[in-house]
């Protein structure tokens, strides 16, 4: 029996795929996948048969990784950071009721950009995403500010598009009617691929014009702070 692999490539460089994530490329005859995606893939996918679509083809991709199943190939949907967060493993999941599926963890944006920026991710956090595609901007927000309240570290996703260039506004706002200021933030651009940016600046100094789709933050908690130039939250020794 054929089987779908559901993959998260990681950030997009080959150095970041876990073992399976290679393996279960290699061992697929078909790769579903948004165009950009697939061409981080580079060499793992020379000779395979290819089915890509461009952005907010989601379910049509779906679709064509099942029917490639029920054809008898073994195919992989790929996503990039992890396929179970944000990625193509739920609606997987949801519309493939009676093929053999399985799910490949792969690097997310949040720990990639993490470990560039230091270890701003060492106690509790959450990630949120700033696009209202499928998520109703109400919503967010409130989960923007519970999650302020809370003094979780915040990692954002999706903050700002051609389409939505005031949500990260605003969700800073949110942000800063719970916490300091000076709370730091990481910035991260193209995390674990070419053309990789990054920076450390303060909640209350974000320079919005060089935040983008590419980019994810992580927004400290009370305790957090830099150090040599990487962001710091302490997990709570008594060193």
């Amino acid at each position: 029996m054929a089987k779908l692999y559901v993959v998260g490539i990681g950030p997009g460089g080959r150095e970041d795929m876990t073992f399976r994530a290679v393996n279960a490329v290699k061992n697929s005859q078909v790769i579903v996948g948004y165009t950009p995606y697939i061409e981080y893939l580079e060499e793992l996918v020379e000779g395979k048969e290819i089915i890509s679509t461009g952005m907010k083809g989601e379910l049509e991709r779906c679709k064509a990784a099942i029917e490639s199943v029920k054809n008898g190939k073994d195919t992989a949907i790929v996503s990039t950071g992890d396929a179970g967060l944000y990625g193509m493993a739920g609606p997987i999941l949801e519309m493939a009721t009676d093929i053999d599926v399985e799910i490949v963890p792969g690097v997310t944006a949040a720990f990639s950009a993490a470990g560039e920026l230091g270890s701003p991710i060492m106690h509790d956090f959450c990630s949120i995403s700033l696009s209202d595609l499928l998520t109703p901007w109400e919503l967010i927000e409130k989960r923007i500010e519970k999650a302020s309240e809370a003094d979780f570290v915040i990692t954002i996703y999706n903050p700002r598009s051609r389409g939505r260039k005031k949500h990260i506004e605003k969700a800073v706002e949110i942000m800063l009617k719970h916490k300091l200021p000076s709370t730091p933030v990481g910035i991260v651009k193209n995390s674990g691929r070419s053309g990789q940016e990054q920076f450390i600046t303060t909640l209350d100094d974000i320079d919005y014009e060089r935040i983008d789709m590419l980019s994810v933050l992580i927004v400290g908690n009370s305790k957090t702070y830099v150090e040599n130039g990487h962001m710091i939250t302490p997990r709570g020794y008594n060193l």
